[in-house]
């Protein structure tokens, strides 16, 4: 009887393949024991799928969250929602959306250290880059068992015309027959609120049988994140404030007039204002000044 399967088998081309993709992805999501890291030796790592490894980042590169200005409301919110994480209470996946330059990330990293210097090793960082989120389940298998509190942090998160990793996204997120890990939340920036490009969303309502159906689809995925956090572009009082915490910050030898004449002469070259333009300002200066920044 075998022996008929197994000719049944190899005769179909097409059965033979099937079974082997089903083979493959089962291969997959079984816990392979030499990706099992030490996940008590950081309070960071950065996770990657090829090969599949939780490399630890023992110096986060991040600044103090009291040089983010301008975002005062926001900071607030993350640090609440984050604070009650690591205190194992129920909290939100968070989505910080917006303008470019205006510190979200730096947000993430900056709640991360403070939480971590208030109660030291009460919760992890792990860094996903968007081309390895297909391999969130694996991920995930990885940190359900281990008595530790997680935030998966993926920077500039979008997805572009024709992928489809973002369907294992919503399904990490909160569908799937396990359900996220009471242990693990998802934060994510995006210069995107809806994490699709308006074309792209556009196209599929002209071309779609029911085109309400066709976005929904897509555009659910940030119905996913709990929190959404709004970042946008600051005025220059908030601009001259980021320069002016940074200089004072590192002791920067130079006077306010010349710190702010400097720093309209730097947007205009740059034809934005933004945390991220003070920051490449007050590099400038320093740099000029023949000083080292802390």
């Amino acid at each position: 009887m075998a022996d008929k399967a197994n000719m049944t088998l190899s005769s179909d081309p097409n059965l033979s393949e099937t079974m082997n993709r089903i083979a493959a992805a089962l291969e997959r999501l079984a816990p392979d024991e030499s990706v099992k890291p030490d996940l008590l030796s950081a309070d960071a790592f950065l996770w990657q799928s090829s090969p599949l490894a939780l490399v630890p980042v023992h110096n986060v590169s991040c600044i103090d969250i009291d040089l983010l200005m301008g975002v005062d409301r926001l900071k607030d919110a993350l640090m609440e929602n984050t604070h009650r994480f690591a205190n194992e209470l129920p909290a939100n996946n968070v989505l910080l959306w917006g303008a470019r330059g205006m510190g979200k990330s730096s947000l993430v990293k900056a709640v991360h250290g403070t939480i971590n210097v208030q109660t030291p090793g009460s919760l992890v960082l792990i860094e996903i880059h968007r081309e390895d989120i297909e391999s969130l389940p694996r991920l995930m298998t990885l940190l359900r068992e281990c008595p530790r509190q997680f935030i998966i942090f993926c920077d500039d998160l979008s997805f572009d015309k024709d992928e489809t990793s973002y369907k294992s996204l919503k399904a990490v997120l909160e569908g799937g027959i396990e359900g996220r890990p009471d242990n693990v939340l998802f934060y994510a920036t995006s210069n995107r609120r809806h994490l699709m490009p308006r074309d792209m969303m556009e196209n599929e309502r002209s071309t779609a049988i029911n085109p309400s159906e066709a976005v929904e689809e897509k555009i659910s995925l940030s119905d996913r994140f709990g929190l959404w956090l709004g970042f946008h572009k600051c005025s220059q009082d908030e601009y001259f404030k980021m320069v002016s915490a940074y200089a004072k910050h590192h002791g920067l030898k130079i006077g306010d007039e010349e710190l702010r004449v400097g720093a309209i002469e730097w947007t205009a070259t740059r034809g934005s204002r933004s945390g991220r333009v003070a920051w490449q300002y007050i590099q400038d200066v320093a740099g000029r000044l023949g000083q080292s920044l802390k």
